[in-house]
């Protein structure tokens, strides 16, 4: 053991707790049993074997009310592992459930045997014929899909709200639609073809000229099966009848018994069945889509109805206006939604009965919007229109920003009722389709039986087709509360069915929650088809058991997870998964979802039980030295949790006081620090160039296994030189504004030679000299020498360095900027962000009144915004690639590295999968397997190809991008100086 490595105990919770019902016992502290895991090592490789306590706790929750705990979870990486899997399921008498992003609202990413993760090693868009169709794999999220597709003017049909996280096999798994999709353009309208694994093992290409004939060979009794109940289906005219009226509007409960009725051969009837099927029937490893036209004219309207009857009655005018989204409010949803960000205050004080509607219309060109808009006028000039609040204007806007800010308030539904539940509470996310023309009936009913129940009565959803969306809380460790929640189900289970003759689930598919209302709204002849399709096709019961069907009547009440009580910062979340996809470390250890449901279930044991014995062991690697820092999750997360944040607090709990005191001591004598470091720089890059990075390597590897990973960096052969000692002279008379050089850019050198082979240039000459051209030069205090952002400190949890560096940035800048008069210029996004608002919770009460009067701004910006208008191009290069830093995310600066990209070169690409690279200052060097995995995806896009430029704004994640590609990134800013340079020069 490392000589410093902190014992897992620091992380105890140290609250008294009594054990939570539904905790995970001690028999399984010991993670998967044998033979259980031996078997499946021997199988497919101990590296697609999770075993550990640890990984089974955090795949046994999703982002539905049930929690179940796997006995293994496998990784396989192709379609041979699969049928090994399922082949060893049927000789073993085994269960299966497939999981990919575990967004399923119903528990239908959970699994009480083998759970197997088919979202790591399946992902990839394949465009084709120009973008009509699309071949995908299945762990690739409907956002990283569309980003390819619009390239080509084209989208995917489905667009849930999860399109952030949620991918596309579970889409199709699901048949979840979204805002648009309505019934014409889901997955089951939409998909050209699929591949899929039957539970026997067999692949079905339904694209296959011969798919049907090797079916029949290979399964001979599935297919007959298929086609008897086929035969039985059409026979009955009634149940025929029956069939398409249920699919006339949204509907996801179920088995499609409509796939008997559109196909006519057993891969077409399998084709249909597969979708929404949700892992019953096969897992599916490729889908084709034919996509659909990316309309990017776009026209939105908020509109305040007096009463929900009032806005009902608007949605079928917009529907025959031709809206391609038309999105209902009620009163209780936009009030409770003004605790989001960007949503206009005074709607806190919207009279009960408003309601709202959004309204969107898209067009392919100018002719196609200004006719939507006639349409949209003529049929504003018959509505009722209310004005409850000054921030209401009910028209239509062309504007990105302000249609941009009504669709966060539609969003905000999830983010303001969930983030505002009581403490301890679960969330259900409910939803349920009722014909249109009942839409305002089906609501006030809703919300009354809401208030009745207890709970707090809102909704919102689809209006154009007649689908609600409504959430419930309540505390799953109370009986008292699982019965009213039971209560309600079972009312309203019925005033759908038995008032609206309803869809109990319009686009979240049947789930664990509604199996057991299934025949409550089928009916016992279509309920006992779907049992024996289900038979038929998985006569062995081997994939997802009672996750369609379950006879039990109180299924929807077993396995409901308790939501024990966190740290402050991690508490609201929900446990939707929106957070994955950013994570750094998704691929490498933990999610900041799973970081949350390790914590949670440490809270749900005794103090001292092997289970929080076996989860502590594995914490501080996994969730805590693992975790970048980045906090994107924080931009992911619907309710804004900063899992980076939790991550850092635990690294401050690992410190001991003497680690501490040395943080805080290096931060007052930062000036020695900063010069030592250079100092190490250039011995060590002197030594390398002397061929001694093995050397060096070796060398500070031994170090880190006697010391301890996390303190000791790794040498990289990818480390730049040293910068040189002395900055740039300037001047402050005239100066536009204060320049300030991160201490990383007074530490590391930038790019060693231009294109041509001369000499180049540093970020701080070229910032000085591209300033100066455009009339607008700018100051280097002769005292920056020894401060610093302060994030040193911050990403590490020193708390008393960070409050010393953070005061001491924020003071100097004050006297530099003359207070705040001039604007503070950073020349690295990681550190904008850092004096702009990560300060701030460390400073004291007089100088958060002086950060107040500052204006910190990035390098970027500054030369984007101010100097680029300024200046004249004299040489552009070929093409560009760019890396968005996580900084500039939270910055909202992204758009500006284009910009100055696009000044540069003729030809910018920001890669599809760009993410955060996680070198996180220093962390690539501590955790370098962290940095490998971060970049793999959007390394491998950018070798697809070369480029001319590789840039980006941060020099550490220039460094990270650089080894991660091989080749040299370096600041978009040098290569602005280098293209406004007058010729000859």
């Amino acid at each position: 053991m490392p000589l410093l490595e902190p014992a897992p105990e620091a992380l105890r919770p140290g609250t008294a707790r009594a054990p939570a019902p539904d905790r995970v016992t001690d028999r399984s502290a010991a993670g998967t049993p044998e033979p259980l895991r031996s078997e499946l090592t021997a199988l497919l490789g101990a590296d697609k074997v999770l075993w550990k306590i640890s990984d089974l706790v955090r795949y046994a929750s999703d982002a539905s009310p049930y929690r179940f705990l796997p006995r293994v979870v496998l990784v396989p990486e192709d379609l041979d592992d699969v049928s090994a899997i399922l082949s060893y399921a049927h000789g073993k008498g085994r269960e299966v459930v497939f999981r990919a992003a575990g967004t399923s609202l119903n528990g239908q990413a959970q699994g009480e045997d083998i759970l197997v993760d088919v979202r790591r090693h399946w992902t990839g868009v394949e465009v084709l014929d120009d973008g009509a169709r699309a071949r995908i794999q299945p762990g690739t999220t409907v956002l990283r899909a569309n980003a390819t597709l619009a390239r080509y003017g084209r989208l995917l049909g489905p667009d849930p709200a999860s399109a952030i996280a949620c991918t596309v096999g579970g889409v199709v798994a699901n048949n979840a639609s979204g805002m648009t999709a309505g019934t014409t353009r889901n997955s089951y309208r939409t998909l050209a073809s699929l591949t899929f694994v039957l539970p026997s093992g067999t692949v079905v290409d339904t694209a296959g000229p011969a798919a049907d004939e090797e079916l029949a060979h290979a399964e001979p009794q599935l297919c007959a099966g298929l086609l008897a109940l086929k035969a039985e289906i059409e026979a009955d005219e009634e149940l025929t009848a029956r069939i398409r009226t249920k699919y006339a509007i949204k509907n996801t409960n179920g088995y499609r018994l409509d796939a008997f009725l559109d196909g006519a051969t057993p891969v077409q009837i399998l084709r249909g069945l597969m979708v929404g099927s949700e892992g019953t029937f096969g897992f599916i490893s490729e889908v084709v889509f034919d996509t659909l036209p990316l309309d990017r004219r776009i026209t939105s309207a908020l509109l305040f109805f007096p009463s929900l009857t009032a806005a009902a009655a608007a949605v079928p005018r917009f529907n025959e206006a031709g809206a391609i989204a038309v999105e209902l409010m009620d009163g209780n949803t936009l009030r409770a939604s003004v605790s989001v960000k960007g949503v206009p205050a005074d709607w806190a004080a919207l009279p009960r009965e408003t309601a709202a509607l959004l309204v969107e219309f898209r067009a392919p060109d100018e002719a196609g919007q200004e006719a939507f808009e006639e349409a949209a006028a003529e049929v504003m000039r018959g509505l009722d229109l209310v004005v409850p609040a000054a921030s209401v204007t009910n028209t239509f806007t062309r504007d990105a920003g302000t249609i941009a800010g009504y669709w966060k308030a539609r969003k905000a539904f999830v983010t303001a009722v969930g983030g505002s539940r009581t403490s301890g509470t679960t969330l259900i996310t409910e939803d349920f389709a009722v014909p249109p023309d009942r839409l305002a009936d089906a609501c006030e009913a809703l919300l009354e039986l809401q208030s009745r129940h207890g709970f707090d009565a809102a909704v919102a959803g689809h209006a154009a087709h007649g689908n609600l969306h409504f959430l419930l809380a309540f505390d799953a460790a109370r009986p008292d509360d699982i019965a009213r929640y039971d209560a309600f189900m079972q009312e309203f289970c019925a005033l759908v069915v038995d008032r609206f003759d309803g869809s109990l689930k319009a686009e979240h598919a049947t789930g664990r929650n509604i199996a057991p209302f299934l025949e409550r709204e089928w009916g016992p002849l279509a309920t006992e088809l779907m049992w024996r399709t289900k038979q038929v096709i998985d006569p062995e019961g081997v994939l997802a058991p009672r996750i369609v069907l379950d006879r039990d009547p109180r299924a929807h009440l077993r396995g409901l997870k308790t939501i024990p009580k966190v740290e402050a910062v991690a508490d609201p979340c929900i446990e939707c998964g929106f957070c994955e996809p950013t994570c750094p470390s998704e691929d490498l250890t933990t999610t900041p979802r799973q970081r949350i449901v390790l914590r949670r279930e440490m809270m749900r044991q005794a103090d001292g039980s092997p289970v929080e014995a076996g989860l502590l062991d594995a914490y501080g690697y996994d969730a805590v030295d693992t975790c970048a820092g980045d906090s994107t999750c924080k931009l992911a997360c619907p309710v804004g949790i900063d899992t980076g944040a939790m991550m850092k607090g635990f690294r401050h709990l690992r410190h001991t006081p003497r680690q501490e005191r040395i943080a805080s001591l290096t931060a007052k004598n930062f000036r020695l620090v900063e010069a030592s470091a250079r100092l190490a720089v250039a011995a060590g890059n002197a030594i390398g160039e002397r061929g001694g990075d093995r050397l060096l390597e070796s060398v500070t590897r031994l170090a880190r296994r006697a010391v301890r990973p996390d303190l000791v960096p790794e040498w990289l052969p990818q480390l730049p030189g040293a910068a040189v000692r002395e900055l740039p002279r300037t001047a402050r008379v005239g100066a536009s504004a204060v320049y300030y050089p991160a201490c990383v850019n007074r530490i590391f050198a930038g790019p060693e030679t231009e294109p041509d082979g001369s000499c180049g240039s540093s970020l701080a000459e070229a910032l000085v000299a591209v300033s100066e051209r455009a009339g607008k030069p700018v100051w280097i205090p002769e005292d920056v020498a020894g401060t610093c952002c302060a994030t040193i400190w911050h990403s590490k949890g020193y708390d008393a360095g960070n409050r010393i560096m953070a005061n001491r940035i924020v003071e100097a800048a004050w006297g530099w900027t003359a207070g705040g008069t001039l604007p503070l210029v950073v020349d690295a996004s990681s550190c904008t962000l850092g004096i702009a608002e990560e300060v701030v919770p460390y400073l004291t009460a007089d100088n958060r009144a002086l950060h107040r009067e500052l204006s910190v701004v990035d390098s970027l910006v500054w030369a984007a915004d101010e100097l680029l208008p300024e200046l004249t191009v004299s040489r552009r290069t070929g093409s560009a690639v760019v890396h968005p830093t996580c900084s500039m995310e939270h910055l909202g600066d992204a758009e500006q590295l284009r910009v100055l990209a696009e000044a540069c070169a003729d030809d910018v690409t920001v890669p599809d999968d760009a993410g955060c690279c996680a070198f996180a200052g220093d962390r690539g060097m501590l955790h370098k397997e962290l940095t490998d995995t971060a970049t793999a995806k959007e390394a491998a896009e950018v070798n697809s190809r070369t480029y001319d430029a590789y840039l980006s704004a941060n020099r550490m994640c220039e460094i990270g991008m650089e080894r991660a590609t091989g080749h040299p990134y370096s600041s978009a800013l040098i290569e602005l100086e280098r293209a406004t340079r007058p010729p000859g020069r």
